[in-house]
């Protein structure tokens, strides 16, 4: 999906939401266990309840990994079901040496047919360049995450000033372009976004971390909205585990409006 088909999409519903399916067979209703693959089902039916109200999905592909072959099997269907006007992400944060990141590119991109993958800037340029090959395709870009382990690495202060998160936003912006390259930025760390924005006032920040997590979504889009939008807010278990009983998906549609509208106020 090219960045003006996403921006539209953006505009047409009043919506910046992103909904994470971090589907885990321990959390789902349990009557879905009795499905042929109730890992799609979930998905199925969790899609069907909040499309009109989200512009992206963000399957974790560790909760797709940990179920092995039928794991794989629920996330293609999954891919394949997602409505055509919703931007994809492979929430996988892959990142290694260039002929890895380019099987790692080439699964998502081509096998799996996202429209992005997350991607560990670590171990540098050349680990991150094979996803930013792809036309129509993007690297969403590791830089100030919600979890309090950013405080280790993340936030550290450099010797040659400033922190470690700037400079790594600072290098990889200088990779891409903001056609095919976006940065996460946690929701729990949004008093840092009005800087962030200064530095890349054009890329679209992936934001997780409201909800569940407790980060603000009115601040996320006081400091970080641009005249594009600029902005995917991801929220996972306060949608998807909004009921664990036969009410599941009337109450994530319930939770995914309430987002829409607040949304659309900011917009």
């Amino acid at each position: 999906m090219v960045r003006s088909e996403l921006v539209e999409n953006i505009f047409r519903k009043k919506s910046f939401l992103c909904v994470g399916l971090d589907t885990d067979l321990s959390k789902i209703p349990s009557h879905l266990l009795k499905e042929k693959d109730p890992i799609f089902e979930f998905n199925k039916q969790i899609i069907d309840a909040t499309e009109k109200y989200t512009v992206a999905y963000k399957p974790n592909i560790a909760f797709y990994e940990a179920e092995g072959t039928r794991g794989w099997d629920a996330l293609q269907k999954t891919i394949e079901y997602l409505p055509k006007d919703c931007f994809s992400i492979a929430d996988a944060k892959r990142g290694d040496i260039g002929n890895t990141s380019d099987m790692y590119a080439k699964a998502f991109f081509k096998t799996l047919s996202f429209d992005s993958v997350t991607v560990a800037p670590y171990m540098g340029q050349d680990s991150v360049s094979p996803f930013l090959a792809y036309e129509g395709k993007w690297a969403i870009v590791l830089a100030l995450t919600s979890n309090s382990g950013s405080e280790d690495f993340e936030q550290k202060d450099l010797s040659i000033g400033g922190k470690l998160y700037e400079k790594v936003i600072q290098s990889v912006q200088t990779w891409g372009s903001p056609n095919n390259l976006m940065f996460v930025v946690g929701a729990t760390k949004a008093d840092k976004l009005a800087e962030i924005r200064k530095v890349c006032p054009d890329h679209f920040f992936l934001v997780p971390g409201v909800g569940a997590q407790g980060g603000s979504l009115e601040e996320v889009a006081k400091y970080g909205l641009n005249k594009d939008c600029g902005l995917l807010v991801n929220s996972s278990r306060g949608i998807i585990y909004a009921s664990s009983r036969t009410d599941f998906k009337e109450k994530a549609a319930l939770e995914a409006q309430k987002m829409q509208h607040e949304m659309s106020k900011y917009l």
